[in-house]
């Protein structure tokens, strides 16, 4: 017979998921950040240096919001 779980443990395994969760998430937002910086040193020549880097920053704010607000109905629709 196994021994009953306490509410600490439970938290700190919680706790544990979302920290290594978050960590994954970094590590996979910096891979793409990388692979989207060479994609745009392709398509921009480097002569263009700080317009390109506003370019990029601008593409990538426009999918961050898409994203969010699609995420965000999400959750409203499961909620409902």
């Amino acid at each position: 017979m196994k021994p009953p779980e306490s509410a600490g443990s439970s938290a700190y395994l919680s706790a544990m998921i979302s920290l290594a969760a978050a960590a994954f998430g970094v590590v996979a937002a910096l891979a793409w950040n990388a692979a989207i910086t060479e994609l745009f040193k392709l398509i921009f020549p480097p002569a263009s240096g700080i317009i390109g880097l506003f370019v990029y920053a601008i593409i990538v704010t426009i999918i961050a919001v898409v994203v969010m607000v699609n995420l965000a109905n999400a959750a409203k629709r499961l909620s409902e």
